[in-house]
């Protein structure tokens, strides 16, 4: 059974601080929003985009500077765009040598996006970019590797939630493989929460309440 109503695509905004560090982050975000929206042709190239036009803040307005991330669609467009608060730097197209360095970001741009442009307003500038996508695919309830583990997974916590064993020994898992374990987990509940029509982002900001409640009350 098919769902005829396109994955819902809200448009959203993340403030961050223009750091170095920050990149790695912002780049899995974007991974993990095109996936919920269906946009998966797009997630390398707009992973991409946020690094250079995040890098490009870094590196000629400074870093620490206080920064947004913005995503949303435009027609068939996904539309990319990073705010700072200084109208002085602009970025520019340069032309460099194949084996420079530097002065690559906004070529990249130039060469992935559709269009790109600057906006100058009174307390900043925005820099963006347009990426094309294709025409989404029906997305199916009851197909899927991702939607059958998640069914599973809430079956096995609805029935077992009481009776819950820890088992430690040979087969403990290292912190490493159980945060991996953990990150499939959350991303298997949220396909089977869109696949359902519910909002994942609601959901993720629920969760994060409830574990800012809890941690709060344990310390």
């Amino acid at each position: 059974m098919y769902n005829d109503n396109p994955p819902q695509r809200k448009p959203w905004k993340l403030p961050f601080e223009a750091e170095p560090e920050e990149v790695s982050a912002l780049r899995r975000l974007m991974r993990l929003h095109l996936g919920l929206w269906g946009l998966q042709d797009v997630i390398e190239a707009a992973q991409l985009c946020v690094t250079e036009l995040v890098s490009n803040v870094v590196t000629h307005v400074g870093p620490g500077t206080p920064a947004t991330l913005a995503v949303s669609m435009s027609g068939p467009h996904l539309r990319i765009e990073v705010h700072d608060p200084d109208t002085r730097a602009l970025p520019t197209l340069m032309e460099v040598a194949c084996d420079s360095e530097g002065g690559r970001g906004m070529a990249l741009v130039e060469a992935t996006a559709v269009r790109w442009g600057v906006e100058l307003h009174a307390d900043r500038k925005v820099t963006w970019c347009e990426l094309a996508t294709e025409s989404a695919l029906p997305w199916s309830v009851d197909e899927g590797p991702r939607l059958r583990r998640a069914e599973g997974l809430l079956d096995l916590y609805t029935t077992e939630r009481t009776a819950r064993v820890t088992a430690v020994g040979a087969h403990r898992l290292s912190v490493a493989c159980a945060e991996e374990t953990a990150i499939e987990i959350i991303s298997d509940l949220l396909h089977w929460f869109h696949a359902h029509g519910r909002d994942a982002d609601e959901v993720l900001e629920r969760a994060q309440v409830h574990f800012e409640t809890e941690a709060g009350a344990a310390v």
